[in-house]
């Protein structure tokens, strides 16, 4: 996962992201990687291998907020963001994430935790959405 070839301020970052016990710690890492990624410190591979570092560090870390980091999650959450803007996930566009998640990455349980977790703030907010229900694609034939 860590290639050969990480900048000396990378291999720091790496070592800090594993030591982080929490989920404020690894924001803050998130924040100095963005800091030194617009300083042109670290380039863009390095941060966003390092934020998906953070994220899959974050899902080790108690808690349920939702880290912000350079990353193919947080790439998959602006995206949802947006769907969900409308208080209405309809099954077009269920298809559409389920197409970006494949391209990202992003596994099924990772999508429901980010889900619930913006669904969470969203009703710790007072908004509701309603979600239509949606079957997953199938790569085969369907026996009905």
């Amino acid at each position: 996962m860590v290639g050969a070839r990480m900048s000396r301020r990378a291999r720091r970052f790496f070592k800090r992201i594993q030591r982080a016990d929490s989920k404020f710690g690894l924001q803050e890492i998130a924040s100095a990687i963005q800091t030194d990624l617009d300083k042109r410190h670290l380039s863009y591979d390095e941060a966003l291998m390092l934020g998906n570092l953070i994220q899959n560090r974050a899902d080790q870390v108690p808690g349920d907020t939702i880290v912000y980091a350079i990353s193919d999650r947080d790439a998959y959450r602006r995206t949802l963001e947006l769907y969900l803007r409308d208080a209405l996930l309809t099954r077009t566009e269920q298809l559409l994430l389920w197409e970006e998640r494949r391209r990202l990455g992003i596994s099924d349980g990772e999508h429901e935790a980010l889900l619930n977790q913006l669904l969470a703030q969203w009703k710790r907010q007072g908004k509701s959405v309603t979600i239509d229900r949606f079957e997953k694609p199938s790569g085969g034939a369907d026996s009905a």
